[in-house]
């Protein structure tokens, strides 16, 4: 009898099993692959414990998450690429202590944040609204961690030279702004060769550009192709000869410790710019990451949260040596 009711248990275990799994990809294939992707998304956002908000100034609205409160560490500020917004680091900050405040912005004219075609996005224009965004919501109270990736790394070394009082410590993670002695590893150039030969310019971006992983990488720009006169303007703006070299430009006068992250497989921008910014930038440091592409939020997220980590608690660490000497 026991046995004949265990049988019967588990026959209702594997109809219950195989019923949902036939739900789950029914739903990913009746499903708009846009909103599996808000769905992806939203779990995520639930699961990490972040709070989405918005503040505006002069009626430009900026939309950021946020995790954490204000407290003795300085807080975290994080910038994203080009066409993608604050939710591509949802897998980064996954490995990141959740009493540590994190803000992590959607860029100007990205994701929820006001997209005006009129503006400026040329790499020291974006700063500026940053540093709106940063006094709106008092984060300059006291220095931050600043941390920018690709185009967001760009911006966040621009950020840190013209405002340096506000800047604690300063991560860049392939960022593109700077100035090759071979002009074929211009990250600009090579973009825009890309999107000439190809419709499919996040390839470009990836290690390992599997159909997987391409279809996941995607579901943080679900909505490109409706914004896809802003990404041109965006793109103009920033690869414009005044801003093309915003960061080599301004590298020189950042003076925050800074940490320069990687992929030693970018196809983007040329992992040499690694040490152009660490000769440029005294009090820097530099990690390759291995069997890794220009999305590093993406591929490697529990490496470079590690990473990011080890070297913001160096930062703090020094910082407090230094009030107590």
């Amino acid at each position: 009898m026991e046995l004949s009711l265990a049988n019967i248990f588990l026959k209702i275990v594997s109809i219950v099993g195989l019923i949902s799994a036939l739900t789950l990809v029914t739903v990913y294939h009746l499903l708009p692959r846009a909103k599996i992707s808000r769905i992806m998304i939203w779990y995520k956002r639930q699961k990490r414990g972040v709070a989405v908000n918005y503040v505006e100034h002069e009626g430009y609205r900026f939309c950021y998450f946020c995790r954490g409160e204000p407290g003795l560490q300085p807080s975290a500020l994080i910038l994203h690429g080009l066409a993608f917004n604050k939710d591509i680091w949802l897998n980064t900050i996954k490995f990141l202590p959740k009493d540590l405040h994190l803000v992590c912005l959607d860029m100007p004219g990205h994701g929820e944040t006001t997209c005006l075609l009129r503006d400026s996005y040329a790499a020291v224009d974006q700063a500026k609204k940053i540093h709106q965004f940063v006094e709106c919501i008092g984060l300059n109270q006291k220095p931050f961690h600043l941390v920018g990736t690709s185009m967001g790394g760009m911006i966040a070394g621009v950020y840190a030279a013209q405002y340096p009082s506000e800047v604690s410590g300063l991560s860049l993670l392939c960022p593109l702004g700077l100035r090759y002695p071979d002009d074929n590893n211009n990250a600009f150039k090579r973009l825009r060769e890309q999107s000439i030969k190809s419709h499919d310019v996040f390839k470009l971006g990836l290690y390992h550009p599997s159909t997987k992983n391409m279809q996941l990488l995607k579901g943080y720009v679900a909505d490109w192709r409706q914004q896809n006169a802003f990404l041109v303007k965006c793109f103009l703006d920033l690869s414009n000869p005044k801003s093309e070299y915003s960061l080599h430009d301004n590298m020189s006068n950042i003076s925050a410790p800074t940490q320069v992250l990687w992929g030693k497989d970018d196809q983007v921008a040329d992992s040499s710019g690694a040490e152009i910014l660490a000769h440029a930038i005294p009090n820097s440091q530099v990690h390759m990451l291995e069997r890794c592409g220009h999305i590093i939020a993406f591929e490697r997220p529990r490496k470079s949260a590690k990473l990011l980590l080890e070297f913001y608690n160096s930062v703090c660490d020094k910082a407090e040596n230094k009030k107590l000497a």
